[in-house]
């Protein structure tokens, strides 16, 4: 039986969770592949650090470069981060014709295009499942799955300590920022979490879905990114109110003007599933024009679905080395390199609003007035006393659909009315059932 070599950049969760997986599922992976695969080296940053993982008879070793100028690798797994040394490292193994396995999301949507030029150049493979949605094989079903389908949208939760936070907020006297301080005693936010909150990292992940759905190249500057530090308790209690959830997604979009890509608070009907994707969970839609909605769940992040991801690349990268036919990396074997990535501003969203008002009659209708001189219809108001402002009323309402430039209009003008008192929130709403 023919044995693969690979070669493991980092040692963490993930590199760790690979290790495992090769030797206690081994003999499966054997009868599925028909060649064995083995782990030759691994570097490290301490050498004298404990393992939770036995390495037994594999060498380690503290300089990267030893693995990607190794003889006998055949396929250099990326599994340390980061978009400098990582970048450097997988150049190297490209020159020196070694196939990449990465679960680096952030290199591949900002140095994707280059790295899949230098690989095809040199006739290897790179395989990057689980830089997207963790255990989930999105990638795949995209690129593969859904191959016979013009793709609409794809929309996603798809960093978890986003949902986790957002799904806490829901119990009584929970805030953003207690639960995020929870959420970092428990690991599943950094100590500096403005990548997971601020909607970075679902960027990243969003930029290889939408170029995978889409055919385009990798546009990570392009993506529109919101975060989710602004809402609060009162919007996800109203949101429920109303029939919704308050979900963290990013979602690609075909328009008549071009493509969307965009990462930001969205309320979602509770009737549409990924509404009732709570704590840590990814989900990702995609709506084919022959399949329909289609819908991926699972764990986004951790040792084992991570890595089960990283060795499902590995078997697929040995089966491409041995065909004719591989599956290029981005699904398109050329990409639409005229494709426009349209502004937000041109984006068309319905909207929920909510700010404080003076209690007094009239103010409504000056409300209303600024909204309809922008064409916007509310669908939807509400109104209670607001007890710490108790000359305010609280005022939520949701709005028809409408370009966001015309809400950005609106809501300048709204602000500057001395009836409404501090800042408008405003939310976009999903609307996947009518897409």
């Amino acid at each position: 039986m023919k044995t693969i070599n690979i070669g493991l950049l980092g040692f963490g969760t993930v590199g760790g969770g690979t290790v495992q997986i090769l030797q206690e599922t081994l003999g499966e992976i054997e009868r599925r592949l028909g060649a064995s695969i083995a782990v030759k080296i691994i570097a490290v940053r301490d050498l004298n650090k404990p393992r939770a993982v036995s390495t037994g008879e594999i060498p380690l070793t503290d300089q990267p470069a030893e693995v990607v100028n190794h003889p006998e690798v055949d396929i250099v797994v990326e599994l340390m981060g980061g978009t400098g040394l990582a970048k450097t490292l997988l150049e190297q193994a490209i020159e020196n014709g070694k196939h990449i396995v990465t679960a680096n999301k952030a290199l591949i949507a900002e140095h994707g295009n280059e790295l899949f030029a230098k690989a095809q150049a040199k006739g290897v493979h790179i395989f990057y499942e689980a830089a997207v949605a963790g255990g989930i094989p999105i990638i795949k079903a995209l690129r593969e799955g859904l191959a016979a389908n013009q793709i609409e949208w794809v929309a996603g939760i798809i960093n978890g300590t986003g949902n986790y936070i957002l799904t806490e907020m829901k119990k009584p006297g929970a805030d953003f920022a207690s639960v995020l301080k929870v959420a970092q005693e428990l690991g599943y936010a950094e100590a500096d979490p403005t990548f997971d909150v601020e909607g970075i990292d679902a960027a990243h992940k969003l930029t290889i879905l939408a170029s995978i759905a889409f055919g385009i190249p990798l546009n990570f500057e392009k993506v529109y990114t919101e975060g989710i530090s602004k809402i609060t308790a009162e919007d996800i209690q109203f949101a429920e109110q109303m029939g919704y959830q308050i979900k963290h997604l990013g979602v690609a979009s075909r328009t008549e003007a071009g493509f969307s890509l965009r990462v930001h608070p969205t309320l979602v009907k509770n009737e549409v599933l990924i509404a009732n994707v709570n704590g840590v969970m990814n989900a990702v839609m995609a709506y084919g024009n022959h399949v329909g909605p289609t819908l991926y769940y699972g764990p986004g992040a951790g040792a084992g679905p991570t890595a089960s991801a990283v060795v499902a690349d590995i078997i697929d990268c040995v089966r491409a080395s041995e065909s004719q036919l591989p599956v290029p990396p981005l699904g398109y074997l050329t990409l639409s390199e005229e494709a426009e990535v349209v502004e937000i501003e041109s984006v068309a969203s319905a909207f929920y609003l909510r700010f404080f008002a003076k209690d007094h009659a009239g103010v409504l209708a000056k409300v209303s007035a600024i909204l309809a001189e922008q064409g916007i219809s509310i669908e939807k108001l509400h109104q209670e006393p607001c007890e710490s402002k108790p000359e305010d009323a609280t005022v939520v309402m949701l709005t028809d659909v409408v370009p966001e430039s015309a809400m950005n209009a609106a809501l300048a003008e709204l602000a500057n009315l001395s009836e409404v008192d501090g800042e408008i929130q405003r939310i976009r709403i999903g609307q996947f059932d009518a897409e």
